[in-house]
């Protein structure tokens, strides 16, 4: 297995996280402010994440960690567009 389970834990709290802020991005109008807000936001946070969980930031989990950062914003925007 080329990924721990701290680091799918972590991939899942990346996506936790990003899901209100691609919320919000979706309801913004694009390239405003509050629409770079709502992305870059969260990069701290991911960052954060990996620290807690100890998780080394490899050339494996690169891309493992940026899908689960646009998944969590695609979900959250989704969510918004959706009707209730």
């Amino acid at each position: 297995m080329w990924a721990s389970p701290s680091t799918w834990l972590a991939a899942a709290g990346i996506v936790a996280i990003n899901l209100p802020f691609g919320f919000w991005r979706a309801g913004v109008r694009r390239f405003s402010i509050p629409w770079f807000a709502a992305v870059h936001v969260p990069v701290p946070m991911a960052i954060g994440i990996r620290f807690l969980m100890h998780v080394p930031l490899r050339l494996v989990t690169v891309p493992l960690f940026v899908a689960a950062f646009f998944t969590g914003q695609a979900i959250g925007a989704k969510l918004r567009k959706s009707p209730s």
